[in-house]
């Protein structure tokens, strides 16, 4: 039986620049990094939180249509808090500012290769 999930990759291109990306400018915390047979296994994650994002060297993808999440969705207790401390750390979004939607509040971020990061902050009933 199943009982969590483990990893989500992201295809990265460079990935000490994306480590750079994921951890100094938005605030995760490395986890694994270590050489194998099949390449550098790279992992960072959410402090605290048990799944893991695998930044896994890939040649650059062709990224995802405007209005689709990303394939990774992080929630915040504080999104526009955490918006301006990302974006103080060159974080880049695609979007000027948060913005508020029925289930609460959304901006995307994106990393050095383009992959769009979803970040969420759920309303408060």
């Amino acid at each position: 039986m199943l009982t969590t999930i483990m990893y989500v990759t992201i295809y990265v291109t460079d990935q000490d620049r994306a480590l750079e990306f994921y951890t100094g400018g938005l605030g995760l915390e490395k986890r694994i990094d270590v050489t194998g047979p099949d390449g550098r296994f790279l992992t960072v994650g959410v402090p605290g939180s048990p799944v893991q994002i695998l930044l896994w060297s890939h040649a650059a993808g062709t990224g995802l249509p405007g209005g689709v999440p990303g394939p990774v969705i992080l929630e915040s207790d504080d999104l526009r808090k955490d918006f301006e401390i990302m974006r103080s750390r060159g974080v880049t979004f695609e979007e000027s500012e948060p913005e508020d939607y029925p289930f609460g509040v959304r901006v995307e971020a994106v990393d050095p290769d383009g992959n769009r990061i979803s970040l969420r902050q759920q309303r408060k009933p």
